[in-house]
């Protein structure tokens, strides 16, 4: 199938990254380009979109979207970890706004063979840069179950985790687990049949676990917006969509420490530490999808949009 993602959050996220038509703009996870291409509609002049995405599929496709704007856009294949390098490579020290929309794409979900899917048979495997050689049937087959027990209790937040990873273990004892059709069987034998009919599919959250440890998601993200930071011009704004209560801590917590770095001791009278602040939150409170959003696209239910702002010094 075609690479598709529909933007979410879209006409939110243009406001808040405050456009100028001159400006240096990155899309950290291009994705299929929804974002990106309303970025590219309003730049002219100097205007450039620096564009990042491990994905292969998701590198050809935004090329093809973005090609009427082929002569202000730039698309590196990478993780958005190695974006200060990148960008120093083509000359870039400070940029107007970077964005992330950490949602994986409706592409990975829906095409079987990327092994994302609970819902059908296939191949385990959740890659989301195929040049990597670890898939998600590594970590299923040689983990060990305090391992696992850890990856879905810590990134799948399922309260039955120990005893899903103690029947991980048990199953694979008979043979490997290579498929998500099986894994899926193993999770489900795993919940009591109650909480199997409520609280949506029974895999879900260790799907979502799986993917989780396999990319380092999140360690890549808390690892990554101190120095997205550190890359914004005066003014500009780092605007990142997150999906999940995980990567929103992630976000808060991040911008947080960047608008109010103080470590000094609450009874001091000033400031001894000398830690100033980097910027401004920009959103006091997530901005969360319309209802009409919701109910076009289901997907958008869980996504919250978080804008933070450089000082102006």
């Amino acid at each position: 199938m075609s690479f598709s993602h529909i933007s979410v959050l879209l006409s939110e996220t243009i406001e808040q990254l405050k456009i100028t038509p001159g400006g240096i703009y990155v899309d950290g996870t291009l994705g299929g380009a929804g974002h990106a291409c309303e970025v590219c509609r309003r730049l002219s002049g100097n205007g450039r979109l620096i564009g990042f995405d491990q994905d292969a599929a998701a590198v050809e496709a935004a090329g093809e979207r973005l090609a009427p704007y082929k002569d202000r856009v730039t698309i590196v294949r990478s993780n958005y970890c190695h974006m200060k390098d990148e960008l120093s490579r083509l000359g870039i020290s400070r940029v107007d706004g970077i964005l992330l929309d950490l949602g994986v794409s409706s592409y990975q979900l829906d095409t079987p063979e990327r092994g994302f899917t609970y819902r059908e048979d296939v191949a385990l495997d959740m890659r989301m840069d195929q040049r990597q050689t670890r898939t998600a049937r590594d970590i299923v087959n040689t983990y060990t179950e305090q391992e696992l027990y850890r990856v879905i209790r810590d990134y799948g937040e399922d309260k039955f985790a120990k005893n899903i990873a103690r029947h991980m273990v048990k199953a694979r004892e008979e043979s490997p687990i290579e498929t998500t059709g099986r894994l899926v069987e193993v999770i489900s034998a795993a919940i009591p049949k109650k909480a199997r009919m409520t609280g949506g599919h029974p895999a879900k959250r260790t799907f979502q676990a799986l993917r989780i440890e396999l990319n380092q998601e999140l360690e890549v993200l808390e690892n990554s917006l101190d120095t997205m930071i550190d890359l914004l011009q005066p003014g500009g704004r780092l605007c990142v969509i997150t999906f999940h209560s995980l990567e929103d801590r992630i976000v808060k917590s991040c911008f947080k420490r960047n608008e109010n770095p103080c470590t000094c001791p609450s009874t001091f009278p000033v400031c001894m530490c000398g830690k100033k602040p980097k910027g401004r939150v920009a959103t006091k409170k997530p901005v969360a999808p319309s209802e009409r959003e919701m109910t076009e696209n289901p997907r958008s239910k869980s996504a919250k949009l978080r804008a933070f702002e450089r000082c102006q010094y």
